[in-house]
Formats: structure tokens, C-alpha cells, sequence
């Protein structure tokens, strides 16, 4: 479950707050349309400033020129590479619904050997690991591509856009909202009881 309260239906006084619990939350059905068990919404809701500020970054990047298939491929790599399922789903739809191939879509994991993207897409692809996997330390020749292709301005967009969903990957991580509600995948694999607590190395010793 997630880390924080979820905010229930009859306490949302907040009316921006209201009009998308109504939208989004049917009374005959668990969660949301797409599947996901609406977390985000309900812990989002405990601060209906940070809900509006998020719902307006949404709003934004919808409005801007830059193709949605590019930012859907940064959405969607920005999701994989920081290990977000919920934001990696979500945005896999919305490749989907762009009607992008499920061969390409799915190939946005190993993009980097895949034949389903063309100059500019992977540009877009190294991009979204500069930012993400490597702090903001992009390659001058990555950089040149996204400038042979893109006005300066929808590099902009593309920027904002990608580090917007690796922030809210992350906090979904943190907060184990959504598909993010998962048991830490890295634990000790314990040794067999006859093994005890004898120094491992010992096994290596010559």
C-alpha cells in the first residue's frame, strides 16, 4: 500500500480535486480505466496545491509543439530507465494509442540495438538516458542530432518534459503509488542453514 494516507472520496472538499476523483473513479470499477489502482490521485490529494501544480504540468506539455511521439518516447524511456513501472505502463499506452507498433513500443527497453528507430528517435532515446541515467551529461553528438532536427525550442520542451516524468518516477518509487507499490527487488538471497555463518571466501581459499 502506499506510504502515505490515500485522501477517500467524502473527505475531497477541493473542487479541482473533486472533478478528477469524479472523472476517473467509477463506482462500479476498482481504480482507474487504464488499470492502475489510482493512488497517485488519492495521496496526491493530500495537498490539493501539489495536485494543481502537477495537473497544470500535465496540461503543458500537451499543449507544445513537439511531436507527441518523441515525448512519448521520452516519457516512456524516462519511466524504464529509473525503474518506474507505473510511469514505463502508463506511457507504453500512450505510444500505443499513437498508434505506434507493439514491436517498437516494446523495443524502447533495448532501444540502443533495435532497427524500429530512426535517427532522431534515438537521439531522443540517448537523450532521455543522459538525463536521467547520467545526471544531465549528454554527449555534444547526441545533442547535435536533436539540433539537426528540432528548433531550440522543442529541445526546451523535450527537456522539461522528460525530467517532469523521471520526477514523478521517482516519487511514485518513493511513495509506492500505483504499479510502484512493489517489495524492494534487491534482498539477500540467504545461504542454506548448513552453511551457517562461516566467512564465504573460506570456500576460495587454496
Amino acid at each position: 500500500m502506499p506510504r502515505l494516507r490515500e485522501v477517500p472520496s467524502d473527505e475531497v472538499t477541493d473542487s479541482l480535486t473533486r472533478y478528477f476523483y469524479d472523472r476517473l473513479f467509477s463506482p462500479d470499477r476498482e481504480g482507474t480505466a487504464t488499470g492502475s489502482p489510482g493512488t497517485w490521485w488519492t495521496v496526491f490529494a493530500l495537498d490539493p496545491r501539489i495536485l494543481k501544480h502537477c495537473v497544470q504540468g500535465f496540461q503543458l506539455y500537451r499543449s507544445g509543439g513537439l511531436d507527441p511521439l518523441l515525448r512519448e518516447l521520452g516519457q516512456t524511456r524516462a519511466g524504464w530507465a529509473r525503474q518506474s513501472q507505473f510511469v514505463y505502463s502508463q506511457h507504453c499506452k500512450q505510444l500505443r494509442a499513437l498508434a505506434v507498433p507493439e514491436e517498437k513500443i516494446a523495443a524502447v527497453a533495448a532501444w540502443q540495438v533495435s532497427e524500429h528507430f530512426g535517427e532522431l528517435e534515438r537521439a531522443v532515446l540517448a537523450y532521455t538516458d543522459g538525463l536521467v541515467l547520467d545526471g544531465g551529461r549528454v554527449a555534444d553528438e547526441v545533442f547535435a542530432v536533436l539540433k539537426k532536427h528540432l528548433p531550440d525550442e522543442q529541445i526546451l520542451e523535450l527537456t522539461y518534459v522528460t525530467c517532469l516524468y523521471e520526477m514523478h518516477a521517482t516519487m511514485s518509487r518513493a511513495l509506492r503509488l500505483e504499479f510502484d507499490d512493489r517489495p524492494e527487488p534487491i534482498v539477500e538471497v540467504p545461504a542454506p542453514d548448513e552453511f551457517g555463518n562461516r566467512d564465504i571466501t573460506d570456500d576460495f581459499a587454496r
